[in-house]
């Protein structure tokens, strides 16, 4: 009797590569269909130690379609992705104007954690830097 065996889609660097692109065309629908259905995504800033934590696709696209809306220029570019096993990481730099009129360019990375062939945790981080004028 012949087994089957099936394979776990795996990640890659042109995966985060595709849902860097993503996030690029401020496109929430395109994102979450690279993330399972009980994501996490701890954002860069936020009051506790992990930054703010959003839990499910529906929180993780509204954080998302928030910093769209705040930044409406949002661009994540130079980016570096790489992959091991189960985890990976982007590395990229952030430019945008904020909707109060402010800039920012600031190098930032996103550690990820894989499962089933999907992104599971996003954790962004982001140099701290002053705000700068338009």
């Amino acid at each position: 009797m012949a087994t089957t065996q099936t394979s776990t889609p795996m990640v890659t660097a042109e995966t985060l590569a595709a849902f860097s692109d993503a996030f690029n065309r401020h496109d929430a629908n395109a994102l979450m269909t690279f993330m399972t259905e009980d994501c996490v995504f701890d954002a860069a800033g936020g009051s506790e130690v992990y930054g703010a934590r959003f839990v499910g696709r529906d929180a993780v696209r509204a954080a998302f379609e928030a910093v769209f809306k705040t930044f409406p220029d949002a661009h994540w570019g130079k980016g570096r992705h790489y992959v091991i096993d189960e985890r990976g990481v982007s590395e990229w730099v952030f430019t945008g104007t904020h909707a109060e009129g402010w800039r920012i360019e600031a190098e930032g990375c996103d550690l990820f954690e894989f499962r089933d062939g999907l992104i599971a945790v996003k954790r962004a981080f982001r140099k701290e830097r002053p705000k700068q004028s338009v």
